[in-house]
């Protein structure tokens, strides 16, 4: 399936308001495009009326300019039947606008041409284009990006028939290795939740997610499932039950607090788990799935109406290697959650990919609490760039796997690299084996101070795969430069890397920012 992969990042250096768009990933060679923006001041402002209408609460700050401060009036009367919005109930048109506003702040000039060739890309393979949206400022997670639509009467960007939307971050530790499975097998965790009658609930989550099969001659394309409840457990007895690596998917249910490290998920009144103690386990027993039924899932952390970067639950996970995450933004209605999991169930049953699954639970939520209210726009899902959204093995593959005894030890580390410059008595740099940081500035893993180097300019990591019984470690260099100014020296010359992902060998020459610059060469040690 071709993928398009988005980036939005502020610019620093360039003003308190200026934000880069490009493409990080695209299906073609030439749409790695790239474009400049100033963030609207009517942008904040509709925003600002959303939180009013639908949560009751002040939106994050998103402008940093003081003269965005001054408060104007909106372009568009929604209270008014001669807005030029098309008519309906005051929520319908503000959805409506806010969705259309934040699409055209992002697709605008190449970054548009960009996305319609990869949907034609999709279109000629007969299947849909996976578009996958990395928000790196802080101040922009909390908005609802999966509600972006082009025109009035056009679906939103993660209701769509021909594309798959989900977010994603560059700044992941490698995935690590995903075993096959043929069911779907729940881990269910009820915490502490004051408004919650848990042994009532427990019995209606699990029969919303262990539905029976349907009666009809596709039933048997409908993979097995099989929860088992935990209620209120101390975090000890999670760990050990997570610890059996029975489970592919982790379902919580119950209260949740935003915080710097993730949050806090309540197991107990007097007991909480924050997010990177959660993140270690999950990864380390395979959890392919996470999914939380919590307040503020997919929401940062906030000082002084500043978001703190990656603090929500589902940026901390999947920045561990944790391959899928379902995260609220908001709070969700226990009517509207259960209604959700049970389409969502029954598409992963079903063998669809995760983000497929999320869409047609994301109907089912707009068709049935309707399209002014905000239900169906709250679920947000994460994707590891490198995951696939499979969660289970599609019907028509074959059943032969390889058993455990040939799978490599993924936990053996990769063989020692380092960036050397060739300059007389240049710098080394020792590569490990997540990722690391290229840039000028010294919050770098590796650090070049040279004026033509990005601030964050590059990463270096290591990617996992398995060919024919054998692990194979490679080293990639992705660019992330403000003009995709990083060059490799290939057979012809220099060569210019703009927001892609090259594979490394040992001996590659590498710059960094000017052509005329410092040459560095990456060496793995035991090559």
């Amino acid at each position: 399936m071709p993928s398009l992969n988005l980036a939005i990042a502020r610019l620093i250096n360039t003003g308190n308001d200026n934000f880069a768009i490009w493409v990080v990933k695209a299906p073609y060679p030439s749409g790695y495009v790239l474009r400049d923006c100033v963030w609207p001041i009517e942008l904040t402002q509709v925003w600002r009326e959303w939180q009013q209408m639908f949560t009751g609460t002040s939106a994050l700050e998103i402008s940093r300019s003081t003269t965005s401060q001054r408060t104007t009036p909106l372009s568009v009367d929604f209270s008014s039947p001669a807005a030029t919005q098309p008519t309906g109930p005051y929520s319908s048109r503000l959805m409506q606008y806010l969705g259309m506003s934040l699409w055209r702040w992002v697709f605008d000039g190449p970054i548009l041409g960009s996305l319609e060739r990869s949907r034609g890309i999709a279109m000629g393979r007969h299947t849909r284009l996976r578009f996958r949206l990395e928000i790196r400022d802080p101040d922009l997670i909390a908005l609802p990006w999966e509600i972006m639509q082009r025109e009035p009467g056009q679906s939103a960007m993660s209701i769509s028939q021909d594309l798959l939307f989900s977010r994603t971050t560059s700044e992941v530790e490698p995935l690590p290795y995903l075993r096959s499975d043929k069911a779907l097998s729940i881990l269910l965790v009820l915490g502490h939740n004051e408004n919650l009658q848990l042994e009532q609930e427990a019995t209606i989550l699990q029969q919303t997610l262990a539905q029976p099969e349907p009666g009809n001659s596709n039933s048997q394309k409908y993979a097995p499932c099989v929860v088992k409840t935990l209620l209120q457990p101390t975090p000890q007895e999670l760990i050990q039950e997570l610890e059996t690596k029975a489970h592919n998917v982790f379902f919580y249910a119950g209260h949740g607090l935003p915080g710097p490290d993730g949050g806090l998920l309540f197991l107990r009144s007097d007991m909480t788990l924050n997010g990177i103690e959660l993140a270690q386990v999950l990864t380390r027993t395979g959890v392919k799935l996470a999914v939380f039924n919590a307040c503020w899932g997919a929401q940062p952390a906030a000082i002084n109406h500043q978001a703190i970067p990656a603090s929500s639950l589902a940026e901390v996970l999947i920045r561990h290697g944790v391959p899928a995450i379902l995260g609220m933004r908001d709070e969700i209605a226990d009517h509207e959650s259960h209604s959700f999991i049970q389409t969502f169930t029954e598409a992963l049953r079903s063998r669809k990919p995760i983000d497929e699954a999320v869409a047609l639970a994301r109907q089912e939520l707009l068709t049935v609490y309707k399209f002014n209210q905000p239900a169906w726009t709250l679920p947000v899902l994460y994707l590891h760039p490198d995951f696939n959204g499979e969660l289970i093995k599609t019907f028509d593959e074959g059943i032969t796997e390889l058993p455990d005894t040939v799978i490599p030890d993924f936990t053996i580390p990769p063989p020692a690299a380092s960036l050397r410059s060739l300059s007389p008595e240049g710098t080394i740099w020792v590569v490990r084996s997540g990722v690391n940081r290229i840039g000028r500035t010294k919050d770098n893993d590796i650090v070049i101070p040279e004026p033509s180097v990005s601030k964050r300019h590059a990463e270096i990591f290591c990617r996992n795969t398995l060919t024919d019984a054998t692990l194979v470690r490679t080293y990639y260099l992705q660019d992330f430069s403000t003009y995709g100014t990083t060059w490799f020296l290939g057979p012809n010359g220099w060569q210019q890397i703009l927001r892609e992902e090259v594979p490394l060998k040992s001996g590659m020459q590498l710059k960094f920012g000017s052509a005329r610059g410092e040459t560095w060469e990456f060496m793995i040690e035991d090559s």
